[in-house]
């Protein structure tokens, strides 16, 4: 049976969740990769950042995007949430303010999660090297859906 998850759902699941599936656009072709995020619900945004390339060129060119995330117990009994929106980077203190509440709330996510301290963002995330300055961004989300599928067993 497929339903329509309820907005609690959708929240606890961007809430509970840290990896997704982002979704862009690059020269007319679709492209989906793994991405860290946090859901910040006060803003009403999905905070992440990258290091400056692919990804980055063709959402600056084509700002909206996707973010899917699931929770997957097996083929009969799943949750997923979709996020659209529209991609804006950040600079300066804004990116440095953004990038600290993304990695105090994972690290809060991690911890709750999986009974783990991470006590640097490399622990949960893509390494930026060295001398590559991470672009902090945000998904500015303006539809959220979500579906869950249970079968249950008589």
């Amino acid at each position: 049976m497929f339903k329509n998850l309820e907005k609690k759902e959708i929240d606890y699941i961007l809430e509970n969740n840290y990896i997704g599936q982002l979704g862009y656009i690059f020269n007319s072709a679709p492209y989906v990769v793994p991405i860290t995020y946090f859901f910040d619900k006060e803003n009403n945004a999905i905070i992440c950042y990258s290091g400056d390339g692919h990804k980055m060129n063709a959402m600056r060119k084509n700002p909206t995007v996707s973010l899917l995330v699931a929770d997957v117990d097996n083929v009969t009994n799943w949750k997923s949430v979709l996020v659209h929106g529209k991609f804006e980077q950040h600079f300066g203190s804004d990116a440095k303010a953004y990038l600290h509440k993304f990695s105090l709330g994972i690290k809060d996510i991690i911890l709750e999660k999986e009974q783990s301290k991470a006590n640097f963002i490399s622990d949960f995330s893509s390494k930026i090297y060295k001398d590559d300055i991470p672009a902090v961004f945000l998904i500015k989300i303006t539809e959220i859906t979500g579906k869950k599928r249970l079968d249950f067993k008589a």
